[in-house]
């Protein structure tokens, strides 16, 4: 496996008295294929307490010890639908970074 990563840094506004997104995407590319088979996308900064199993053992949700996302892996193809779901309370960066972050293979629409 390939493994990338690139990272955006972003000026937090007041938007929510949570911790500021930092917004990186880790990924591991099949080198034979040159397929992405495995994210990372890193949403804020923290020490993960608890990780969660969002669906049949693809996604997966890492948390805070105050319940505030952190990131979400994903192992294989995960519906567009559950990411909405993880962020549906999240500040509208973070949802227009988990949409547009996830390599389409993994998010069929």
């Amino acid at each position: 496996m390939w493994y990338t990563q690139c990272g955006v840094g972003s000026i937090w506004t007041a938007e929510a008295a949570i911790a500021e997104p930092k917004f990186q995407l880790e990924s591991s590319i099949d080198p034979n294929s040159g397929r992405t088979v495995a994210v990372y996308l890193r949403v804020r900064e923290g020490q993960v307490t608890e990780t969660k199993e969002i669906s049949e053992g693809i996604p997966y949700a890492d948390y805070d010890s105050e319940g505030t996302l952190l990131g979400i892996e994903l192992l294989g193809p995960c519906e567009a639908e559950i990411l909405d779901r993880l962020a549906q309370r999240e500040p509208e960066a973070i949802r227009r970074f988990l949409h547009g972050g996830v390599p389409r293979e993994l998010a069929p629409t």
